[in-house]
């Protein structure tokens, strides 16, 4: 069903562990409730609750059950819903080339492409139909930067849907404003997610993103796979598909929640109460088939993210995964220096300890029961990754291409001297 502005309903599919094809999970509707307030209502179908092999789509808000599940959080949409919607930079493209007068949440799952993270899909038919590709669709990587090559160097390219798709990315005559361009693309390896630097950037954004995924790994921390390549005229960061699994029948799809819908709270800064790594590894402890192995997981990258400054690892930069009926803690992704005046005092976006969101060894040391770590662990922790990230952090950022100039650019971010300020004089 469909209202002047588009879909007030649709069905969910679903791609279950092992298999390559969609099946029918439930309806979803979404409509005002009489002061205006979106409600959405979720029923499971019959058929699907029948299936022996049939999982939960959120194992703590969505479990399998004949229940009317109703929400008016995040403008009516569950989270893990909303998960598999498109974010900032997917939404800007929908909204150029969908065409309506007005779209609702509902239209931004529609218009999504089939390469939306996890295992869900979404449709207005029972039946999952075969999966639209009108725009913002996976492109071969050859392909892309043979078309990036061809603009850039003002040579004819060819009429075809993916040449607008990456104009948009080259943000060539475009006006998506601070969206940071993305794209799935693929290769013989499997899918990636395309990250492109912007022309505001100040520093080169690709390479010193996979740095730091190169250096989190070197501090013990389980990353995503990444590497770097050149499409037209600027480096783009590639960062392999956790969700995905490449098959001889296709690709396997990985269920995922972020971290926001694992804390059942919302992106917005009202809500900011419940954005918590110490609220994160309890939640984690419901839902994980390892929540010792997570907790202490989570520890450290909470701790790698305050010696690097990074302070947008917000509750969307976490996930939970699972490739069978099992969740555990994602890869770690997103892992982003950032250089504020102070230093003597850094927050991160989310609460580490007693003190809040201060990224100080202090602080962090006094949760660290909540993470499965006796102190004295905890501690070897922070201490071991100080003097990695201090002795590497620079060979490291050189290794992967990032100049001398950005280096200087982002020194500030590491190690700074808050992180080991006398909590007495904060």
């Amino acid at each position: 069903m469909t209202s002047r502005f588009g879909a007030t309903e649709c069905f969910v599919y679903i791609m279950l562990p092992g298999t390559t094809e969609f099946v029918t999970a439930g309806r979803f509707v979404l409509e005002p409730d009489r002061d205006g307030t979106p409600v959405g209502r979720f029923v499971y179908g019959k058929s699907y609750l029948s299936n022996h092999d049939a999982v939960p789509i959120d194992p703590l808000e969505l479990k399998l059950a004949t229940t009317t599940y109703q929400t008016t959080a995040l403008k009516g949409v569950f989270g893990a819903l909303r998960d598999a919607g498109p974010d900032y930079w997917g939404r800007r493209v929908i909204e150029k080339h969908a065409g309506l007068p007005q779209l609702g949440e509902i239209d931004y799952l529609l218009y999504a492409p089939d390469d939306r993270a996890g295992a869900l899909g979404f449709g207005l038919g029972p039946k999952p139909p075969a999966p639209q590709r009108r725009f913002n669709r996976t492109l071969d990587l050859n392909k892309l930067i043979g078309i990036a090559d061809a603009i850039i160097a003002n040579e004819d390219v060819p009429d075809e849907p993916e040449t607008g798709q990456v104009h948009d990315l080259m943000l060539v005559g475009t006006s998506m404003g601070g969206a940071r361009p993305k794209a799935v693309v693929e290769d013989e390896d499997g899918l990636w997610i395309a990250k492109f630097n912007r022309p505001d950037d100040k520093w080169n954004y690709a390479r010193v993103e996979h740095a730091m995924l190169e250096l989190a790994r070197a501090c013990g921390i389980h990353t995503a796979q990444s590497r770097i390549t050149t499409v037209g005229d600027r480096d783009v960061l590639l960062v392999k598909r956790f969700d995905r699994e490449r098959t001889e029948k296709g690709y396997l799809r990985t269920r995922m929640m972020s971290g926001l819908t694992i804390l059942r709270t919302e992106d917005t800064h009202q809500h900011r109460d419940r954005w918590s790594y110490v609220l994160l590894a309890e939640e984690l402890r419901r839902i994980s088939a390892r929540p010792k192995e997570d907790a202490a997981e989570l520890f450290r990258r909470m701790v790698f993210n305050a010696l690097i400054s990074n302070t947008d690892d917000h509750p969307r930069n976490h996930a939970a995964i699972a490739h069978d009926k099992d969740w555990k803690l994602s890869p770690a992704y997103d892992l982003t220096p950032s250089m504020p005046v102070s230093i003597e005092r850094r927050d991160l976006a989310m609460t580490c300890g007693d003190l809040g969101r201060y990224a100080n060894a202090t602080n962090i040391l006094s949760q660290c029961a909540r993470f499965h770590l006796q102190r004295e662990e905890a501690e070897a922790i922070i201490d071991g990754m100080e003097e990695q990230v201090k002795a590497t952090w620079y060979e490291t950022a050189r290794r992967e291409g990032v100049t001398d100039q950005d280096c200087a650019i982002i020194k500030s971010a590491f190690a700074y001297p808050g992180f080991r300020l006398d909590i007495q004089q904060a």
